[in-house]
Order: C-alpha cells, then sequence, then structure tokens
C-alpha cells in the first residue's frame, strides 16, 4: 500500500507564501515523476508543474517566476515552494507520484489566498 501525506498549506495573504510537501510511503520502490495539482471549487483539476527523477522541470504558464517545484529522491518528497501567491491560486492542491506501472494521488491541502 502506498500513502502520500501532503502538508504546508492554509490561509495566506496576496503576495506571500507557502510551501507545499508531499511525502511518499509504503510499498513504493521507484518513483519516476512527481507532479502538483490543483482544482478549484467548479473548475476541472489541472498540472502545476512536474518533476522527473532526474530534476527536469516544466511549469504551468500561470505559475511561472512564481512557483518553484524541488525533489528530494532520498526521502520521497516533492515540494512546491509558492511566492507571490495571488487570491486566482486559491484551490486545493494534489501531489501525484508516477511509479512504475501504477500513479498515485494525495489526499490535497487546501491552500486560500485572501486578505
Amino acid at each position: 500500500q502506498v500513502q502520500l501525506v501532503e502538508s504546508g498549506g492554509g490561509l495566506v495573504q496576496p503576495g506571500g507564501s507557502l510551501r507545499l510537501s508531499c511525502a511518499a510511503s509504503g510499498s513504493i520502490f521507484n518513483i519516476y515523476a512527481m507532479a502538483w495539482y490543483r482544482q478549484a471549487p467548479g473548475n476541472q483539476r489541472e498540472l502545476v508543474a512536474d518533476i522527473t527523477n532526474s530534476g527536469s522541470t516544466n511549469y504551468a504558464d500561470f505559475v511561472k517566476g512564481r512557483f518553484t517545484i524541488s525533489r528530494d529522491n532520498a526521502k520521497k518528497t516533492v515540494y512546491l515552494q509558492m511566492n507571490s501567491l495571488k487570491p486566482e491560486d486559491t484551490a486545493v492542491y494534489y501531489c501525484k507520484v508516477f511509479a512504475p506501472g501504477d500513479h498515485y494521488w494525495g489526499q490535497g491541502t487546501q491552500v486560500t489566498v485572501s486578505s
């Protein structure tokens, strides 16, 4: 069984920062790409950023220059540093981990950007 535990969400003012973490545990031994998605009320889930096991990154246009994805392979953890947050970044953020022949989702963490 594989578990993804997310943390770091919360309420922040516009212009503020948050750092999300997602740690994988259980029967997962090889991790390929890791990614962050988000879903706002009434919207479809959308890709925010992803990172390969070699460290190559990809960002959605709406977060380029503000968010940074990184990973610690030894800890099986992916991070999302979010700076210059905007109200439109408000959403539930989900991590996704790709393993051989399968993928796994985290439970989601709420990020609210409001004054």
